[in-house]
């Protein structure tokens, strides 16, 4: 038994030593075939500062530039609505008519009046020219002389008072024809025709004017410090007063035609929300906006000064930052993929011709020169791969 145990030994070293060396052989292999991986073909862009434009995007809502309430000036019975609700409405436009006809009369009978008034001061003016006359020839007393130029004053001074019930019977009958005032869209009647109306406390619909509109944001406390303290380091230039430029996006990330303004900005920071609202004016000619309808403003006429700007695909994220990969030469001469962590600002849209280019703002991590790698990151499968550059975009 003990010579069948020394015959298997040798037997088994060998097996031994014929794993090791297939095991070392395999381990020798792996970086040998490592190595022999083609490079991967990749398209950079040389990194070069520009002066990019600094584009704020926040959520907005719209509102109608005046919301205004419909009531009668006068009282009457509502005879008939002049209008369809939801409709467009010019100013100036009849919405309701109240009872004409009092206020016709009364006009009437002002006019009337006006012009017994005339005819009475005709009539002084002729009994005070004669007695002028009669007084000169000392015909007439002082008394009665006096009484007759004071009649010409009474006279004038009821034509007056005429006038001004004649203009008073006017405008009652002008109110009582409930007309727009303004051009906007109507709303619902609050109240129903034949109903008896019993002057401005009784709310008869409301018109919200939607050409311009108001379109209102908030803007962080954060961001707006951020930005203080860019302007201070010359890193960005603001607009002058505040008075930013607005771009509307709509929920099918379409652009709204007209441009708009900011011209309010609350110097209150809302406690609740750490922001300060702002509000922009926007033209409506066709009252496509609509009020309560959500939209994504664009804050226009910024600019950031020295920045670099990539396209949004070059940027990655490795779960504990973003980073780029940079087309660079390692000790052997091999032209690698280097990882760059970088730190990116906000989203850059770059119309080139037809084209819109998505970039990232880089505010770090970039030098003047550096080739970012823009194409062909998913044939890179490890950091410092070897790759092999085939176009330098401009």
């Amino acid at each position: 038994m003990l010579s069948n145990l020394v015959n298997s030994f040798p037997r088994a070293a060998s097996l031994t030593l014929t794993a090791s060396l297939l095991l070392s052989a395999c381990e020798q292999g792996a970086p040998q075939q490592q190595q022999a991986m083609p490079p991967a073909q990749v398209e950079v862009q040389s990194a070069t500062p520009i002066d990019a434009p600094f584009v704020i995007s926040l959520p907005a809502t719209v509102s109608g530039s005046k919301e205004v309430e419909i009531r009668a000036r006068v009282s009457g019975v509502l005879e008939s609505r002049n209008f369809s609700e939801g409709q467009k409405v010019s100013a100036g436009q009849s919405l309701f008519t109240i009872d004409l006809a009092p206020y016709q009369l009364a006009y009437e009978q002002a006019l009337a009046a006006l012009d017994a008034a005339k005819t009475r001061l005709e009539q002084a003016q002729r009994e005070s020219k004669r007695l002028a006359k009669l007084h000169e020839d000392k015909s007439v007393s002082q008394r009665d002389y006096d009484n007759a130029r004071s009649s010409v004053d009474i006279a004038k001074a009821e034509l007056s008072a005429s006038e001004v019930q004649l203009r008073e019977a006017k405008l009652n009958l002008d109110y009582a024809q409930v007309k727009a005032p303004v051009n906007g869209i109507m709303g619902r009647e609050q109240v129903s025709e034949g109903t008896y109306v019993s002057g401005p406390e009784v709310l008869l619909t409301q018109i919200t004017a939607l050409d311009p509109v108001r379109v209102r944001f908030g803007l962080s406390e954060r961001e707006q410090l951020m930005m203080r303290q860019a302007q201070k380091r010359g890193e960005l230039t603001l607009p002058t007063d505040g008075q930013w430029q607005t771009q509307l996006r709509l929920q099918d990330d379409s652009l709204y035609e007209h441009m708009g303004a900011v011209n309010f900005t609350d110097v209150r920071i809302n406690a609740n929300t750490g922001t300060s609202e702002f509000q922009a004016i926007v033209a409506n000619p066709d009252f496509s906006l609509r009020p309560g309808q959500f939209v994504q403003v664009e804050l226009i006429g910024a600019e950031r000064k020295g920045t670099f700007a990539v396209p949004q695909k070059a940027v990655l994220d490795n779960g504990t930052g973003k980073f780029v990969y940079l087309a660079a030469t390692n000790e052997q001469g091999v032209t690698i993929a280097r990882p760059a962590p970088v730190k990116v600002g906000e989203w850059y849209r770059h119309q080139n011709g037809d084209k819109v280019e998505n970039l990232w703002i880089i505010r770090s991590g970039l030098n003047t020169g550096d080739k970012v790698i823009v194409e062909g990151m998913a044939r890179i499968f490890f950091p410092g791969m070897p790759v092999n550059v085939i176009n330098e975009q401009g």
